[in-house]
């Protein structure tokens, strides 16, 4: 895939989001509203202020998702646990070792830039970043592969970074018998960013601080309380995730979802 291709198909992507956006449709793709930027060597103040992405929030709602524990309030809902049926494990088992060989390929971030793979927000503290293949993330919009995880998550290890897990996404519109055939619901629980009100540029100091109105950390969490407050409100900002571990032994700690949610601290 050469990176024409690649640009023109994360130019699509931007666009498809756009117009979601402005006719309030459903979009089939990724829905991941960082896609197409490369933001390798932007700091949290530039991204806050880049068109299309302060704008959008999805550059708060990263920031929101690293500084607050969102601990399945309503600024996150997940899937629910299904009864274990015949052939789940294994089908999550397939999912896992393509999760280990992916990790093992890319313990070197730098064999995952090599691949694709962009750091979002480098210049932002953050308990894991997310190295992104935007071209996987739109693969993901339209079938499940494992070996093509859309997100690899790394632990910053002083100059270098550790990888920790993966992490695959689906559509804001996948419905949970979609979601649950890509990893069975009885083992994984995916979860999605949701009731985000998006600050007016004259309230944008209010996303900020230990007390955020809004914002995933903020307190207006319905769409006539953040009218009323003269912000913006988006019900999903993100497709849905789930992250895998697969470094961890116990599967509990493999499809970790207190993992999930605490890498919004």
């Amino acid at each position: 895939m050469s990176k024409r291709l690649v640009a023109i198909a994360a130019a699509v992507l931007v666009s498809a989001l756009a117009a979601a956006q402005t006719t309030k449709k459903e979009n089939p793709m990724p829905d991941m509203d960082m896609s197409g930027h490369d933001m390798s060597d932007m700091s949290a103040s530039e991204m806050r202020d880049m068109p299309g992405v302060g704008n959008d929030g999805s550059a708060h709602a990263m920031h929101s998702m690293e500084h607050r524990h969102m601990d399945m309030g309503p600024h996150m809902k997940m899937t629910t646990l299904r009864e274990l049926r015949p052939g789940d494990q294994e089908k999550a088992d397939q999912v896992l070792a393509a999760a280990q060989t992916t990790a093992e390929k890319y313990k070197d971030y730098r064999a995952a830039v090599a691949d694709g793979y962009k750091i979002f927000l480098p210049n932002l503290p953050q308990k894991q970043y997310h190295f992104t293949n935007y071209w996987y993330g739109f693969e993901a919009g339209m079938r499940f592969n494992p070996e093509h995880p859309t997100s690899l998550l790394y632990e910053k290890n002083g100059e270098d970074y550790k990888l920790i897990g993966v992490m695959y996404t689906a559509p804001k519109n996948t419905d949970w018998n979609e979601l649950d055939k890509r990893i069975p619901l009885s083992i994984a629980q995916w979860h999605a960013h949701v009731n985000m009100c998006v600050a007016p540029k004259e309230k944008r100091q209010e996303a900020w601080g230990p007390n955020p109105k809004f914002g995933l950390a903020g307190s207006i969490s319905t769409k006539a309380d953040c009218e009323a407050a003269g912000g913006r409100f988006i019900p999903q900002i993100f497709g849905w995730m789930v992250h895998v571990y697969p470094y961890e032994q116990k599967p509990e700690e493999i499809w970790s979802v207190e993992r999930q949610a605490g890498h919004v601290d």
